[in-house]
């Protein structure tokens, strides 16, 4: 709750009890209020004449408070109280103006309302939940005569995110996003549209949308249960260059050894084919299960260097050996092709109680931490011995280490390859998903020239790569993470990541982006939830600043500084050319008062980005509650950064 007089000086009076008198007279400014009225709402558990005591107590409390600006704000007599309604503008019913050609007015409603006197009497709390629940309902069927009103696809658009803000569950307004999608042909935006209705309906209770939603969304949503496998052919057939890059990897899994003869046999061929059937779900590796020494170079490793490779590029080996209750299994990557050189290795100490929760995890974390080591390596080996004439593949996985070393000549020379790589096939979802995630990066960062016409790009190559590769995780939540975060359509996102983690779920940076979504839409919990699933798959992952950093956010307008503040500081450390760490961490330090070290995060950041202000803050802000904008900012603010 605030309350500013004409200077915008503060003149909230300082008691809970004042505070909720006020709020009383406030939502009710069309007539006086009774006394008696609202001695039963604020002293419901006390006796009549200790009620009026009381009342009279805050009555004097809200005319001292008022004193400041002047006389006549407060009208009160024998039996009823009432605000001066000329003199009082309150911000909680403006939303009401909204009209069809002042639909902005209807951003002004939020909810809750005034959370910080929630609690304060049983009676009061329930005419607080009837408040609410009334301009809610206001705010609905203004939205709804707003909707109906507009006739181009923009405006529709527009006007079912507005109504949506109001009522995530309103399956009209999702039908009317829906509708729109399907007009402009735009598919993949329609199912996000309606995964995201579906998800809205069974929060509310609804367990599936009607008919009609489903008959609207009824072909394309068919395509959804395509197999992987033959979406889209060109691509595999594509892949088959010679040289072990342009195709992605093949990857053997051999049957982990045991350490005692017999030992835990079944939990070995166990963990194999869990390892199999979790890296199968990466759309670029090839993996073949129980491969044998003999299969590929003998029982002699040394035979390696010597032995043409087969068509194997790495090689997944591993031991595991029990002591007791406990187990301990040792897993690692080798590269085929350069004689056996470990490319990751992990060792897992864990107890035995549960053998299948057991297979899951290290399945899981043996896959979402290969993934990345792999894609780095290649990356990386593509880059050394780059050819002559590079295939697409190699220009792809060549711009990858750079994207996340973020040294400013690097990254850009980054997107030159992967404008090349899609020049030379215009048909991979990947290299379309990793160039609009590079826009996103080159907008954050604060390096682009033009930054709508980059925010543009990026929508596109995003749209275009879930239209190419519906089966493609990463391409799913890259896609995700560009909707969410430069289109501000955190809805949209929060269905795109999920889509992502049905396909693959140890896919770490959809989940990692599924909490950010979770974040802008106002569930800090969640986010940091889901965050923290990211770093339990890869807790060394070479993207673990960007995993630091994500937490800082919804843990500073969780209003949890201290941890924002270390989370940013690990942020920083693992790498300090990330502006967007510098950011959260910057405004969690302002709201703690330490200006010594919030200048020194500030002259970094100004280091980086040295036009950034508190507005370029706001206006980049893809959270969609005002209250966490507010809260961002007043942080940086406070820490000094320039309004």
């Amino acid at each position: 709750m605030r309350v500013d007089d004409a200077s915008g000086r503060s003149i909230l009076p300082r008691s809970r009890k004042a505070r909720a008198l006020l709020a009383i007279l406030a939502l009710s400014p069309k007539r006086a209020v009774l006394r008696t009225q609202i001695t039963a709402l604020l002293w419901s558990l006390r006796g009549q004449e200790q009620g009026r005591a009381s009342l009279r107590q805050a009555v004097h409390e809200l005319q001292q408070a008022f004193h400041a600006a002047g006389s006549g704000l407060l009208r009160a007599d024998r039996n009823h109280l009432a605000l001066s309604e000329a003199r009082f503008s309150v911000d909680a019913l403006l939303f009401v103006g909204a009209t069809p050609s002042r639909p902005e007015l209807l951003d002004l409603f939020c909810l809750p309302l005034l959370e910080d006197l929630q609690g304060l009497d049983p009676a009061f709390d329930g005419w607080l939940a009837g408040q609410s629940e009334r301009l809610a309902q206001a705010a609905r069927t203004i939205g709804e005569a707003i909707l109906d009103e507009q006739q181009g696809s923009s405006g529709i658009l527009k006007a079912a995110e507005r109504l949506l803000r109001i009522d995530r569950s309103h399956e009209a307004a999702w039908r009317a996003m829906i509708s729109v999608h399907l007009q402009h042909g735009d598919h993949s935006a329609a199912l996000a549209a309606y995964e995201a209705c579906r998800s809205a309906l069974a929060q509310a209770g609804q367990l599936v949308p009607s008919g009609e939603t489903e008959a609207l969304v009824g072909g394309i949503r068919r395509r959804l249960a395509t197999p992987p496998d033959t979406l889209p052919q060109r691509l595999r057939d594509a892949s088959s260059r010679s040289n072990g890059i342009g195709r992605g990897v093949r990857l053997g899994v051999m049957p982990l050894r045991r350490v005692e003869p017999g030992a835990d046999n079944e939990l070995a061929l166990a963990l194999v084919e869990e390892i199999t059937t979790a890296l199968a779900q990466f759309r670029w590796i090839t993996c073949v299960a129980n491969v044998t020494s003999a299969d590929i170079i003998g029982e002699d490793r040394q035979d390696w260097p010597r032995l043409p490779p087969p068509d194997l590029d790495f090689l997944l080996d591993g031991t595991i050996q029990r002591n007791g209750g406990r187990i301990r299994i040792i897993v690692r990557l080798s590269d085929v092709r350069t004689g056996g050189t470990v490319v990751w290795a992990r060792r897992f100490d864990r107890g035995v109680s549960d053998l299948f929760a057991l297979q899951d995890d290290i399945a899981a974390e043996t896959v979402a931490q290969i993934d990345m080591a792999l894609l780095l390596w290649e990356g990386e080996r593509a880059r050394a011995g780059r050819r002559a004439d590079p295939d697409a593949m190699e220009l792809m996985l060549g711009a990858i280490p750079s994207i996340y070393r973020l040294e400013q000549k690097g990254f850009r020379d980054a997107g030159d390859l992967l404008e090349a790589s899609l020049a030379l096939d215009p048909g991979n979802a990947s290299a379309h998903a990793w160039l609009a995630y590079w826009h996103l990066i080159l907008v954050g960062q604060g390096w682009a020239p033009d930054a709508s016409a980059a925010t543009a790009r990026a929508a596109e190559l995003a749209e275009r790569a879930v239209r190419l590769d519906v089966g493609d995780a990463r391409a799913m939540t890259l896609a995700g993470h560009v909707r969410g975060f430069l289109g501000k359509r955190p809805e949209e996102a929060r269905a795109l990541h999920e889509r992502a983690i049905a396909l693959n779920p140890n896919l770490a940076l959809a989940w990692c982006f599924s909490g950010l979504a979770h974040s802008y839409l106002g569930d800090h919990a969640e986010a940091t939830r889901r965050i923290h699933q990211a770093q339990r798959l890869s807790p060394h992952d070479p993207h673990g600043f960007f995993f630091d950093t994500a937490q800082i956010m919804p843990k500073l307008l969780l209003r949890e500084y201290e941890a924002a503040i270390t989370a940013g500081r690990r942020a920083i450390v693992l790498n300090p050319g990330f502006s967007s760490s510098l950011k959260a961490q910057l405004a969690a330090l302002g709201h703690l008062g330490r200006e010594q070290e919030a200048a020194e995060v500030r002259g970094r950041l100004l280091t980086l980005e040295p036009d950034f202000c508190i507005r370029d803050a706001t206006a980049r802000s893809p959270m969609v509650r005002d209250q966490d904008v507010a809260l961002y900012a007043d942080g940086l603010r406070r820490a000094g950064l320039p309004e």
